[in-house]
């Protein structure tokens, strides 16, 4: 299994709209786009002065899945029309990790 890792930051006026968008749209879209390949999705969020940050990692079967998703190159970031509104930043890059452990309550 293989996790993307993505991180963006809000204002924090912005960040609850965000979490919303994520979880309302931009997350579905991800599940209907990447086909049986993606395995589930983690948002995690925390202050960061001023801002606050977000972390998604997203799970998929193989590299292959992830390239499904994103096209030939995997490393580019997926930031939809409607998030970048709302991030004031975001890393232009996912990065990739092979999981070797996930024992995630089921």
């Amino acid at each position: 299994m293989i996790a993307r890792v993505w991180r963006g930051w809000t204002a924090r006026d912005d960040a609850d709209r965000y979490e919303r968008l994520l979880r309302t749209e931009i997350l579905p879209d991800i599940a209907a786009q990447s086909g049986e390949g993606f395995r589930g999705a983690a948002v995690y969020r925390r202050p960061d002065g001023d801002d606050v940050a977000f972390m998604t990692v997203l799970r998929f079967a193989s590299m292959d899945a992830v390239r499904h998703f994103v096209g030939t190159d995997p490393q580019k970031a997926h930031v939809p029309p409607a998030a970048r509104a709302l991030l004031r930043r975001f890393e232009d890059e996912a990065v990739h990790y092979d999981v070797v452990v996930d024992n995630r309550e089921q």
